[in-house]
């Protein structure tokens, strides 16, 4: 059976799935004071995170519409996987899924399920690409859900490490003195996803030491990876990714590893600098 992988503008899909499997990505919209960013192929990246760096406020991004999804199911595909953003930070699960129930109506036919990534960035590609290797497999539409729904509760990777903490104190989560402090004393935190929350895992003096704790903490939390696609991504900051990549390929083997550059959402929450692996 025919297979479509959709996500939302959040997540970044590596070239060698995109050119082996048919993918669309739906975008957010997201509003920077009286600027408006269509997260797409379009966005300008550079005047972007300027306009974040200017304005003194959290950004808001708004989920993709019912209709913009229902637009991305359309094709020959007999079964859709499509999986979004946390269902805790974004309506993007729930536009998704009021989505998929309204086509379904007109297109009884068409099997669609959409998966809550718990997680982001390339956290969704990685749910889409699981489900793709079942796929690819021949296993049934049950049971693809049922697997990848499994990769999702067990054993996906997702953390975060970000060069400024401006970000948090934006959205509420920092106090102005603790911001200002942790810049002065040049400490970074390393983020995890758990369960569709983030999670602060431990606070580092130095982005290198911060890289480490991070590469160091996700490795003791999976015994084998040699079976897993490691993905950093990077907001404009590919030579630390590089270093970074480096780093995980020393200490453990990879199916296959990538780099990617983030789009607009996760550019906006991971912050100029920030570095996001999945695994």
């Amino acid at each position: 059976m025919k297979s479509k992988y959709v996500a939302d503008s959040c997540c970044e899909f590596p070239d060698f799935f995109e050119e082996s499997h048919d993918c669309a990505r739906v975008p957010l919209t997201i509003n920077v004071g009286e600027k408006v960013f269509i997260d797409d192929a379009s966005l300008n990246m550079d005047k972007f995170l300027e306009s974040i760096d200017e304005y003194p406020k959290c950004p808001k991004s708004a989920c993709p519409s019912p209709e913009l999804y229902m637009k991305a199911f359309e094709g020959d595909a007999e079964m859709v996987f499509v999986a979004t953003l946390s269902a805790g930070l974004s309506g993007s699960y729930q536009s998704a899924r009021l989505a998929a129930n309204l086509y379904k109506e007109d297109h009884p036919e068409k099997k669609i399920y959409v998966f809550d990534s718990e997680s982001a960035s390339s956290g969704e590609a990685q749910v889409l690409m699981k489900a793709a290797e079942y796929a690819d497999a021949g296993y049934s539409f049950e049971e693809i859900v049922k697997k990848t729904e499994e990769f999702i509760e067990n054993g996906m990777q997702t953390y975060f490490v970000l060069e400024s903490m401006e970000t948090l104190r934006k959205n509420g989560r920092l106090s102005m003195m603790k911001a200002v402090a942790a810049q002065a004393l040049n400490i970074k935190p390393v983020c995890l996803g758990v369960h569709g929350i983030i999670e602060q895992a431990v606070l580092a003096r130095g982005m290198t030491k911060a890289l480490d704790k991070m590469v160091e903490l996700s490795l003791s939390k999976i015994k084998d990876t040699r079976k897993r696609t490691l993905v950093i991504s990077h907001v404009n900051c590919r030579e630390r990714a590089e270093k970074v990549l480096s780093r995980y390929i020393s200490k453990a083997e990879f199916a296959r590893a990538v780099i990617l550059n983030t789009a607009g959402v996760s550019s906006l929450y991971a912050g100029r600098g920030g570095i996001i692996v999945t695994f």
